[in-house]
């Protein structure tokens, strides 16, 4: 409370510690001595006033301790929450109940009880009451003057009892600040200001930051220093004292500005032609007269580009002419730095002779760096001149140590903490800065402590530990690993002070003066305070984190402080962070939080009523640094600018916050000793490096720098050659006028013009054009007047402040670093009349690129004027140079809405023009400017643009121009619009091929690229990244960014001999630097016993062999390839049942080995069909030799063969064949064959083939039994289904037959016959059966209902084979007929007369003997029998009895036989059907007589059968008898009967043939074939089983013949 003592004691010597205490201690006792107050009340009170605790206590318990009531001490004293006075309060007058009795309190009590009688005897209440308010105002006023008292004394105590010795010097403060002002033009203006410090500060006033010379300009300011207050006053004010004022304040402790604007105004009309017109440095006519004097200024001797080093004095100086030469004027001299006013200083010393400015600067640091600029001022306007001065670093005091950081500066100062901010060298002395470390010093001393006890890498850093009030220095040095850099120039000194501390502090005005002190408004007691507003975090860095906030919207509470509270987010638990103490200013900043914890926080109000509602929490905010390093600025391009110097501009960081500026660094092209061209950083995206040596090549590099450190650098510019850009062997000139000019759009004030490009440049880019207009008047042009004061880029403008219906003509003038060119001739007079038709204005600047022999591309930009509706399309027109207007034809009909178009199918060699037009809804306006003839030509030379995708998968866009000139750009750009945002698009330019590389390609990429060479004949080509192709390009771009190795084969295991498992496969292509790892579930393997690894580069096949698989080996294989950046890999997985499979067919493999070492089978034993239905087992073996035996084996039973196996190497046979071969028979050249004659169920076995010799032995088995044997079986069926004739009809007597023949048949061959594809469910009538190799089905007596489709079905246990034949319609037909005529005449062969049995052809006998025939007769109805003899007919008689009996036997005896008897006897049997004889001749020869009858008869196959009755020494006679041969038309039939068999499971019929008496003869021969058999057994003949050899009747005396014939 410093600031409530009278200014006039606040300083004086003899007013000390001690003599103040002194006198504080008497007042005090004085006033408690005399107080005249107790209290009556029996509470305590506690009021609030301007959020400080007032007490007031009572005497209520001392009253009761004693009979007397006893006077308290009561106190009105405001106290903070350390119970310190820091204010009073005026109590509110509760009565006089309340107080105690003084002298005069008491005389007053005795006054008003006399009243008080009195009004209870002779007075009204009226009285009462007067007296009542008199003796309250009495009280109130004493009560006042005894606080105001006791309020003085107490601060006095307080004051200074916080005050020590430092605290009397103080920086300056400003009690109140001047005011800004508007006033009126020739009125007085005053400003004002007070101002605290001491020592006492000296005070500077400035205008536009030029310090006021009040003697310089007598009688216009006026300067007062009086009591603090100072003031100036600025008499008759006019347009030129509108301006900034800036009052300085000044002591060894700081300085401190105030500001205050003052705004003259002028009424409307009103102008004093006496007074000066405002200033201008120049017009048409010359210097501007003020005062009746015109002042020349020239800058002459100046200061040229300066070099400087760290710690060196330079000067800087200009001779000023000024003409006139007037006697003691001294004109306004002000020195920049990079457009900023410098000031007086330690560090800056300012001279001015009369005719020569100086600037001095008395120690070089690098923040001295910079353009530097001279500005005289007159009252005609003012003169400047600019140069730069670089500052390098001092030697450093270790070797390779960095330089010294720059720009030390001070922020956000408070009693806690200083942030303190500084900028990074440049120089690191080549190892990259691990940290800086930050200073302090307190004012007065030389005593500098270290703040940091390591490095920090960010350059802001807040320190702490500061003692409040006192005021500091800081410096910060650099660290690399070499040592620590020199110091940096120390920052200007900052008080360790709360901002609103000083904003409080007040300063107290003589009474006498008569100033008003506007001061805050009064506050309102006991309202607690809202809501803080906007808090927001304004910084945060890993270290610290600063909030600001707004105060509460409430005006006029009582003494506002804050509590800052945080939260860890994710929780509910806020916890306040200045427990102790609130703070006052609305920032704070909090320490020590936790790295990477999120916090919300949030501000409450607070004063003497109490704690308010906190603010709305901040969003949750993680702490760390904010602030990354900036990306690598790019496309740095040096351009020439004189002998020693270079222009360097480069595009700026794309990310890049809270930049510093940028370091440009310098080479000589092949030294590789980087150079920094700048000490400071600059901001600019442009930079002129100077002192560089002439004739030399450079080449620069541009990195920037922020808070976080510097970036990297960007890539290498072009090399430069350091000389003079004009002059210095270029040609350059000013451009030629420019031409065509037009208007493109009219309103009533202003006209845009249009015009075209000069036809020669200059050799240099044009930088701008400058456009003139004069108005004419009835045809007469009046003067040229400047349209624009700066360059136009464009070659359009709007022409602004024209007269509307006035008629005005235009030049323009083009300008290019050479100078500007003369202006074009003035255009046509065009009217200034807003145009309001309701199509567009024509299109404008059309150009011409890419120029091709049959196509180009025409440009233009849409028109300014856009009609009545927005433009939506445009139309482009063509014709040849020389034809007429009525020729011109469009290019698209239909409108384009894009501003370019390819036009295509030009003819070559002929020259075009082209105009464009723009519609919108209104219709189609007016045409553009025709354009230069284009010839269209394919120029020698001609290139386009090529994509490349190198090795890193870079995509780009490359463009090559041989015929550069040193001034050629490449210019890119999409969609025919200039590429400037880099963020998609990295453009690169060496020499004479330029790149345009793509960042991060993607669909927002497509379009059209183009490329134009500037100051060419139009070089330009363009390439389009459609979707297919930008996906093509895309992967292009993975696979050279992830190149593979290709492979032919990817990993595969292999078995080797001796069971050796074998990992391999091949890449495609790979070099002789190529190579592999052998990873087994992720462990890397190495060469040794177990794994034997083979590499080889010129095939590329890798293999890692294994001598066997044990449970260990399974798992996961991989071979990892690497040639250069190419990798690949392959893995085969090794788990589970493959891996089983894998080591079991590697052990199997390895006993075949060991099998394969004697004897072998190279082909196991197996079975083979041939077509004939041979089956053949047989066997391919190895490694025999003469003494290697074979042996076959059935069922465990050898097959034993006679001869010898003598070979060494073939294929053993064994056939099982349908036809047989002679017994015995056996061939062994190479194959070992056993034959047999069929093939039946009782082939079935185990067949099995050893080999054996002294080597070893191996066997083979072939399972033919169950399975095998049907899976045989059915193979030999296939063989017999295919070999089958198509189904034929034929007919019999009994019926129609369907049959097929095969050429081979077996018994086990299963057929099915299907009738309309149903299996045929047969019976007597319809049969089936097998003759030889035929299959029949028969049908008996068949009828109608028997047409149909029919089929035999021969079943292979596969799909079987089914042969068809329709039996219907002619074939039906003819068949049935056949049938019946066959029926009919087997009818009549089987009813017809017959000798069934036949009789001998001859009979010799005995002469006397008897002699009996009797034969079979047949025939129905019975046939009539009739004997001759010698063809004539006999009867019987006694002699030849003649019988026929049972209508079947026919006899023939002749009782005694007589030569006569002997010839030729016949029998003749006849029916209806037929008729048929038996011959016979009897012949007789003599003899003795027969002692009985000889019977004779024949049996049904005509053999002679002698009668029961004849003797048996009778049959021992020989007879001979010849059977005859049958006759003619004899048939016999032999059928062979079927049985019907049923198959039960499938429900169909089939046919199994019933054995005959010849097969059951075989089967009993094959019984005997079980037993064991050999060679020759097996091939013995078999007799025919119906050939029955019987012997004949043999007679004693002389055999008889019996003799057939077939």
């Amino acid at each position: 409370m410093s600031g409530s003592l009278p200014f006039y004691q606040k300083h004086h010597r003899h007013y000390d510690h001690g003599y103040r205490s002194r006198e504080t201690e008497s007042k005090l006792s004085q006033y408690q001595t005399s107080s005249r107050y107790t209290a009556g009340s029996s509470t305590s009170a506690t009021r609030t006033s301007r959020g400080l605790k007032v007490s007031s206590h009572s005497g209520l318990e001392a009253s009761r301790l004693s009979p007397v009531l006893k006077r308290a001490k009561p106190t009105y004293l405001a106290v903070d929450k350390e119970n310190q006075i820091i204010g009073y309060v005026v109590p509110i007058f509760r009565g006089s109940q309340e107080f105690g009795f003084s002298n005069t309190e008491e005389a007053r009590v005795r006054d008003t009880s006399a009243y008080m009688a009195r009004r209870d005897l002779f007075t009204s209440g009226l009285e009462m009451e007067r007296s009542e308010q008199i003796s309250r105002r009495e009280a109130m006023r004493e009560s006042a003057e005894r606080i105001s008292l006791n309020k003085r004394i107490h601060e006095h105590g307080e004051h200074f009892k916080r005050m020590n010795e430092d605290s009397l010097m103080h920086a300056p403060e400003f009690v109140i600040k001047p005011r800004s002002h508007t006033v009126w033009e020739k009125q007085c203006v005053r400003l004002h200001c007070t101002v605290s410090g001491w020592p006492d500060p000296r005070v500077v006033w400035y205008k536009n930051n030029v310090a006021i010379d009040p003697i310089g300009n007598a009688g216009k300011y006026k300067l007062e220093s009086r009591y603090s207050v100072h003031s100036l006053e600025i008499n008759r004010c006019d347009f030129d004292d509108t301006a900034q004022y800036r009052v300085s304040a000044m002591n060894s402790k700081g300085e401190l500005s105030a500001y205050a604007s003052v705004v003259v105004k002028r009424f409307k009309g009103e102008i004093d032609e006496s007074l000066p017109s405002p200033r201008r440095a120049s017009t048409e006519d010359g210097p501007v007269s003020e005062y009746g004097i015109n002042f020349q200024t020239h800058i002459v001797d100046k200061f040229g580009v300066s070099f400087g080093r760290e710690g060196e004095i330079m000067s800087l100086g200009c001779t000023v002419i000024i003409y006139p030469a007037l006697h003691h004027y001294q004109p306004e001299i002000q020195w920049y730095r990079d457009d900023v006013l410098l000031s007086p200083s330690k560090w800056n010393h300012m001279h001015w002779s009369g005719d020569r400015a100086t600037l001095t600067l008395t120690h070089l640091n690098k923040e001295d760096e910079g353009l530097y600029t001279l500005r005289v001022t007159t009252k005609s306007g003012y003169e400047t001149y600019s140069a730069y001065v670089f500052v390098k670093d001092a030697d450093a005091e270790v070797e390779r140590a960095p330089g010294a950081p720059l720009d030390v500066r001070c922020l956000d100062a408070n009693k806690d903490y200083i942030i303190v901010t500084w900028k990074q060298p440049a120089v690191d002395g080549g190892d990259s800065i691990l940290g800086y470390f930050v200073d302090r010093c307190e004012v007065g001393t030389n005593h500098w402590i270290q703040c940091n006890d390591t490095p920090v890498k960010f350059a802001r850093f807040p320190v702490t530990g500061l003692v409040e009030g006192r005021s500091y220095l800081f410096r910060v040095r650099a660290i690399n690993k070499s040592g620590m850099s020199r110091p940096s120039r120390i920052s200007e000194p900052v008080a360790a002070m709360d901002p609103s501390d000083r904003a409080r502090m007040r300063g107290t005005s003589a009474p006498w003066t008569g100033q008003i002190i506007v001061t805050e408004e009064e506050p309102a007691e006991g309202v607690v305070p809202g809501r803080p507003l906007e808090l927001q975090v304004t910084e945060a860095t890993k270290n610290y984190v600063v909030l600001s906030w707004s105060p509460p919207g409430e005006k006029g509470l009582e003494g506002v402080m804050y509590y800052v509270e945080k939260c860890v987010s994710g929780t509910d638990s806020w916890q306040r962070v200045n427990t102790e103490i609130p703070v006052k200013s609305p920032r704070f900043a909090l320490f020590d939080l936790a790295e990477g914890k999120s916090y919300s926080f949030r501000v409450r109000c607070c004063n003497s009523a109490g704690v308010g509602e906190p603010s709305d929490p901040t969003e949750a905010i993680t702490v760390g640094d904010k602030l990354d390093i900036p990306s690598a600025p790019s496309k740095v391009v040096p351009t020439r600018n004189t002998d020693t110097s270079v222009v360097v501009s480069w595009v700026a960081s794309s990310e890049a916050k809270e930049l510093v500026g940028y370091y440009i660094e310098g080479s000589i092209v092949g030294s590789n000793v980087w150079e920094p061209c700048n000490n400071k950083p600059v901001k600019a995206t442009r930079f002129i490096c100077h002192g560089l040596i002439t004739g030399e090549k450079y080449v620069f590099r541009v990195r920037a720098v922020n808070a976080a450190g510097l970036s990297q650098f960007s890539p290498e510019s072009e090399a430069v050659e350091v000389k003079a850009a004009i002059g210095g062997g270029i040609p350059h000139a000013s451009p030629a006028p420019p031409y065509g000019i037009t208007v493109l759009e009219c309103v009533c004030d202003s006209m845009v013009l249009a015009w075209k490009q000069p036809s020669f440049i200059g050799g240099a880019d044009i930088t701008g054009y400058f456009v003139d207009y004069r108005e004419v008047i009835d045809g007469v042009p009046g003067k040229w007047h400047e349209a624009n004061i700066k360059a136009i880029s464009e070659r359009a403008y709007r022409v602004s402040d024209l007269k509307e219906n006035k008629k005005y003509q235009f030049q323009v003038r083009a300008a290019n670093m050479a100078g500007v060119g003369i202006p074009s001739l003035p255009s046509n007079t065009f009217l200034c009349e807003e145009w309001t038709i309701a199509v567009p204005g024509p299109p404008h600047d059309l150009q011409v690129r890419e120029v091709r022999s049959n196509s180009l591309v025409l440009l233009w930009k849409p028109p300014v004027y856009q009609g009545r509706d927005p433009v939506n399309g445009f139309y482009v027109d063509i014709k040849e140079e020389d034809a007429p207007e009525e020729v011109w034809r469009g290019v698209n009909n239909k409108a384009t809405e894009k501003t370019y178009i390819k036009i295509k199918n030009l003819k070559e060699g002929e020259r075009f023009v082209f105009r464009v037009r723009a519609q919108n809804k209104a219709g189609v306006g007016e045409c553009s400017d025709v354009t230069e003839p284009v010839l269209a030509l394919t120029k020698p030379g001609t290139k386009e643009i090529e994509v490349d995708v190198n090795d890193d998968g870079i995509i780009s866009l490359n463009f090559e121009y041989g015929d550069l000139t040193p001034d050629s750009k490449f210019v890119w750009s999409k969609n025919y619009e200039e590429i400037t945002d880099q963020s998609r698009l990295t453009i690169e330019t060496k020499g004479n091929k330029s790149k345009a590389i793509f960042n991060t390609p993607g669909e927002e990429d497509i379009g059209i690229y183009s490329c134009l060479v500037t100051h060419t004949d139009g070089a330009s080509s363009s390439y389009t990244l459609s979707e297919e192709e930008l996906k093509r390009l895309l992967e292009v771009s993975h696979d050279h960014k992830f190149p593979i190795i290709p492979l032919k084969s990817e990993l595969a295991v292999e078995l080797l001999e001796k069971g050796k498992v074998r990992f391999w496969l091949q890449a495609d292509k790979i070099s002789a630097n190529g190579k592999v790892d052998y990873i087994f579930n992720e462990k890397a393997l190495s060469q040794g016993e177990k794994y034997k690894m083979n590499f080889d580069k010129n095939t590329g096949v890798i293999e890692m062999i294994m001598e066997s698989l044990t449970p260990a080996d399974e798992g996961t294989f991989t071979f990892q390839l690497q040639d250069g950046k190419a990798t690949n890999q392959s893995s085969l997985v090794l788990i589970g049942d493959v891996f089983k499979e894998l080591q079991k067919e590697s052990e199997f493999q390895k006993k075949e080995w060991v099998r394969k070492q004697g004897p072998h089978f190279i082909e196991y034993l197996g079975y083979e069909v041939t077509p004939e239905c041979c089956v053949i087992l047989k066997c391919k073996v190895g490694n025999m030799k003469k003494e290697t035996s074979a042996h076959w084996y059935k069922d465990g039973r050898e097959i034993k063969s006679d001869e010898h196996l003598g070979f060494t190497e073939g294929v053993l046979k064994l056939e099982i064949a349908q036809r047989g071969s002679p017994a015995g028979t056996a061939d062994y050249a190479d194959d070992l064959i056993w034959r047999r004659l069929k093939i039946s169920k009782k082939d079935a076995g185990v067949y099995e083939v050893v080999l054996k010799d002294d080597r070893g032995k191996d066997t083979s088995t072939l399972n033919l039994t169950d399975q095998g044997f049907k899976d045989l079986m059915n193979e030999v069926f296939s063989f017999i289904a295919n070999s089958s004739t198509p189904l034929k009809i034929t007919s019999t007597d009994q019926g129609i037959r369907l049959y097929t023949f095969v050429s081979y048949y077996n018994d086990l061959l299963q057929v099915t016959w299907h009738y309309k594809d149903s299996a045929i469910a047969f019976s007597d009538r319809i049969k089936s059966g097998v003759v030889g190799e035929q299959l029949w089905l028969q049908i008996t007596e068949p009828t109608e209902k028997d047409m149909g489709k029919y089929a035999i079905e021969f079943n292979d246990g596969k799909g079987g084979l089914r042969r068809t034949v329709e039996l219907s319609g002619q074939a039906f037909d003819d068949a049935f007929a056949e049938f019946q005529r066959l029926k009919a005449a087997a009818v009549a062969e089987r009813s017809r007369a017959r000798v069934a049995g036949g009789l001998p052809d001859v009979v010799t006998i005995q002469e006397g003997k008897a002699l009996n025939l009797t034969c079979n007769i047949s025939g129905d109805p019975v046939p009539e029998v009739t004997w001759l003899k010698n063809d004539k007919e006999i009867t019987s008689d006694d002699h030849c009895i003649l019988k026929f009996s049972s209508g079947k036997f026919a006899s023939f005896t002749i009782t005694g036989v007589n030569m006569s008897d002997s010839g030729k006897y016949s029998i003749l049997v006849k029916n209806k059907y037929g008729t048929e004889s038996g011959d016979f001749t009897l012949e007789i020869t003599e003899g003795t007589p027969d002692l009985g009858v000889t019977s004779y008869s024949t049996d049904a196959e005509g053999n002679v059968v002698f009668g029961p009755n004849t003797p048996k020494e009778r049959m021992k006679t020989t007879v001979t008898g010849i059977k005859k041969q049958k006759r003619k038309g004899d048939s016999v039939t032999k059928t062979l009967q079927m049985e019907k068999v049923e198959d039960k499971d499938k429900g169909k019929a089939t046919v199994e043939p019933k054995a005959s008496d010849s097969e059951q003869t075989e089967k009993a021969k094959e019984e005997v074939a079980e037993q064991p058999l050999t060679a020759d057994q097996s091939e013995a003949p078999e007799q025919p089983a119906d050939r029955v050899e019987e012997p004949g009747p043999v007679a004693e005396t002389q055999p008889e013949t019996w003799s057939e014939s077939n």
